[in-house]
């Protein structure tokens, strides 16, 4: 039984206030991927022996690196990529165990020839481990691993931090009197403990995502995160202005599962405005074209204006035309028009828009109804037309 089906139960048999504390084993686990860009370059110029490492990544409160020797580490791996793992905080934070895999990532960014080493204990201060002969250079397919020239290696670690107690509180509904405290912003779990990305929102809140999947599906990200401040532990500090909350989780989840929300549908036109917005601003086409979609069958007289807008702002030209065999109905542009909104949307519009909008072949009644919602637009816009 879960924690909260246990309190529900001692809730239901008159105990109000409850606490839980649970004993569980407490593995941490985090990823990092170490790209070497112009790997055939670097591989030309590093001798058998020698290695590259990445940048040092924190996992259970242990530092790491990964460990590359691109011809092998000793004489008789030459010809191959050897890949360790490396206990990088020894010194200060002492012998740890860790199971850890890693894998080479092809072009979809998917991993591939994959090694697992379970519970390996680190022992010692330049202690790294891993394997002598992790792929030969004659089964690196460019065409299948080497994207624009650049090596990509996966790790995942996890770090076993030994037996922890944790405590839950419940309190019955009843007792809830009062409005609870505003809550600290805080780090959207969801995602790995191992983020060197820390989203900061407008709202105060924050989230983490991984550096190479934001900078590996969006150019506008990778551009700004190049120019974000870091922290001592390398994690870069993103502003993200004018998106909330709800609307960056969706974002993000569609980053790292080509997905589309599941219920992008039945979302309000407002979410799935700012998610396409969003999606633009990132130039995320599938998200966009999604949205879009989306946005196309909540098409009706509160919003089709709003939807014009949008077009005209950011050249929609699936949802333009979704709106536009709407408006060519003069009941529905009529209906518009006499709705206080609907009408001040409409005025922004280009004159174009609604004159797209007269079709000489319908009948000569719905013709002179069409004209006059437009003149009556056109009269009270105050943009010259």
């Amino acid at each position: 039984m879960s924690t909260s089906g246990l309190m529900s139960a001692m809730r239901a048999a008159g105990r109000q206030h409850i606490t839980v504390s649970t004993l569980r084993t407490a593995p941490a686990a985090g990823s990092h991927v170490f790209r070497i860009e112009e790997f055939t370059r670097v591989r030309e110029k590093t001798a058998n022996g020698a290695a590259v490492l990445s940048s040092p990544f924190a996992v259970g409160g242990h530092d790491w690196r990964i460990r590359c020797f691109p011809n092998g580490r000793l004489k008789d791996s030459e010809g191959h990529i050897s890949l360790h793992l490396q206990h990088d905080s020894h010194a200060k934070t002492g012998d740890v165990t860790a199971t850890y895999k890693m894998s080479i990532l092809d072009k979809s960014w998917e991993p591939s020839c994959t090694q697992i080493m379970e519970n390996h204990r680190f022992e010692t201060d330049d202690g790294y481990w891993g394997w002598r002969k992790f792929m030969k250079h004659t089964d690196l397919d460019r065409d299948k691993y080497l994207k624009d020239d650049c090596l990509s290696v996966l790790c995942d670690v996890t770090v076993d931090l030994g037996l922890r107690t944790t405590d839950e509180v419940a309190a019955a509904a009843e007792e809830l009197n009062s409005e609870p405290a505003p809550s600290e912003p805080h780090h959207d779990l969801h995602l790995a403990e191992a983020a060197d990305v820390m989203i900061h929102l407008g709202d105060g809140q924050r989230i983490g995502a991984h550096r190479w999947v934001l900078e590996a599906r969006s150019l506008v990200f990778k551009s700004e995160i190049a120019l974000a401040p870091t922290t001592d532990e390398n994690i870069a500090e993103l502003r993200v202005d004018g998106m909330d909350a709800d609307v960056c989780k969706a974002l993000l989840r569609f980053i790292y599962t080509d997905s589309p929300p599941a219920q992008l549908e039945a979302a309000p036109a407002t979410t799935v405005e700012q998610l396409l917005m969003a999606a633009d601003r990132y130039e995320l086409k599938k998200l966009r074209a999604a949205c879009e979609e989306a946005l196309c069958k909540k098409i009706d007289v509160s919003s089709v204006a709003t939807a014009l807008a949008l077009d005209e702002r950011y050249c929609c030209p699936t949802l333009r035309k979704a709106c536009m065999r709407f408006l060519s109905s003069p009941d529905n542009l009529e209906a518009v028009a006499a709705s206080s909104d609907g009408l001040e949307q409409l005025k922004t519009l280009r004159p174009s828009v609604l004159l797209d909008l007269f079709d000489k072949n319908m009948p000569l009644r719905e013709q002179q109804r069409m004209l006059r919602t437009i003149r009556l637009v056109w009269d009270q816009s105050d943009k010259g037309w």
